[in-house]
């Protein structure tokens, strides 16, 4: 067995010859640049490309199966320069009949298949060249599109305030899905404002695997949140194997933001752009009811929790990581000098010494890094679609 780097949420902005793939993302975010920012910045083993069924991004695949580039693994997945496993998928908004709207992530062995399956989304996508993700489809009709197709579903950032199941539709997602799709669902994504701890107020994931993924918009987003893996091998196989916890593969680790730094952790007041303060939940402004609130992902979690539920799962630790980015005093010619170093910010973020860092960087942030990495920096929580800032110290 080996361990793996993973991260299975990342968008791809633009197509080589500059086409629109997903709004609202660096232009740079091309196929190649995010294989380029995992083999060589960010150290990860195996992403998840997450607009793989817009037809540009499709075009690009085969020009790079054309040219040698990447090549389809034994076990599903495309591996890129013999290196990156990059496993093919998408996100996708899905709408219930009350209205309400989800997102999900779906995966698939090979690269036919998930050409098959763009094939027929574009019957309920609108716009699906430009990876318009909203689907006139159901929670569970997706999910049956993709059974059978052979895809992976996994819940994507489960708990945000928009445009997730536990988020804005549902208390349970039984009351969403089949028990069959439950039973076939092996992973939950956590997103940016939740952790292990917090999802296990609910009695019903007790079963499911949860994933820690960067959801990354820009190349230096990329790796923010991930995954450790158990694998024998890195393809799409072997990963499934991971996420049912079969035959001794599983996840070893989840790495990501402390929750507090997510944009939604806590309740926000649009009408006094504040964060509501007090003891969770907090699901309305204390100065008026007329106010409108974003409620937060821990508020959200307290108030549909199960009762006196503490769950006695065995699960990996979830690893709090502060991404450079966020340090104060830490910009990209810094981090620059320290990837030259220190070859990825994984190193930089768990492994270098202070005396290392030192000798990189002034002593003031060598010694933000450790305190970063200890968990002794002050924070200003996130919530509304505001991230948490590190508080200078």
């Amino acid at each position: 067995m080996n361990q793996y780097f993973v991260d299975l949420h990342v968008h791809i902005g633009r197509s080589s010859r500059g086409n629109i793939v997903k709004r609202a993302t660096a232009n740079n975010l091309t196929l190649e640049n995010i294989a380029q920012e995992c083999l060589y910045r960010k150290r990860i083993d195996i992403i998840g490309i997450v607009d793989a069924i817009s037809p540009h991004v499709i075009f690009d695949i085969e020009m790079l199966l054309e040219s040698g580039v990447v090549e389809p693994i034994t076990g599903g997945g495309l591996l890129y320069h013999g290196r990156l496993t990059i496993l093919l998928g998408a996100e996708i908004e899905t709408r219930e009949e009350n209205g309400c709207r989800s997102h999900s992530l779906v995966f698939f062995p090979d690269f036919e298949q998930i050409k098959k399956f763009s094939g027929d989304m574009e019957k309920y996508i609108k716009n699906i060249h430009a990876c318009c993700s909203t689907a006139h489809l159901t929670g569970q009709q997706l999910y049956d599109i993709v059974n059978d197709h052979g895809g992976l579903y996994i819940p994507a950032h489960a708990f945000t305030p928009y445009k997730s199941f536990y988020g804005n539709c549902t208390h349970t997602l039984k009351e969403i899905f089949s028990e069959d799709a439950l039973n076939n669902m092996p992973s939950i994504e956590l997103g940016l404002s939740a952790d292990t701890y917090m999802a296990d107020m609910l009695k019903e994931l007790a079963d499911k695997t949860y994933l820690s993924n960067s959801d990354a918009h820009s190349l230096p987003k990329i790796g923010r949140e991930y995954n450790t893996l158990r694998l024998k091998a890195g393809n799409f196989r072997e990963v499934l194997m991971a996420l049912k916890r079969q035959q001794e593969r599983a996840i070893t680790g989840n790495y990501g933001l402390n929750p507090k730094l997510g944009k939604y952790h806590r309740t926000f007041c649009i009408n006094c752009n504040s964060i509501l303060k007090g003891k969770p939940p907090i699901n309305k402004c204390p100065l008026s009811d007329k106010h409108k609130v974003v409620v937060g992902v821990l508020d959200r979690l307290e108030q549909i929790k199960d009762p006196g539920y503490k769950s006695t799962v065995e699960r990996p630790p979830y690893h709090y990581q502060i991404p450079l980015e966020f340090i104060p005093g830490i910009g990209p010619k810094t981090i620059d000098k320290l990837l030259k170093v220190f070859g990825t910010e994984m190193n930089v973020l768990h492994k270098a010494t202070f005396s290392q860092l030192r000798d990189v960087v002034s002593e003031k942030n060598a010694r933000l890094i450790i305190s970063a990495r200890k968990g002794d920096l002050n924070m200003k929580t996130g919530g509304g679609g505001n991230y948490g800032k590190i508080l200078e110290y």
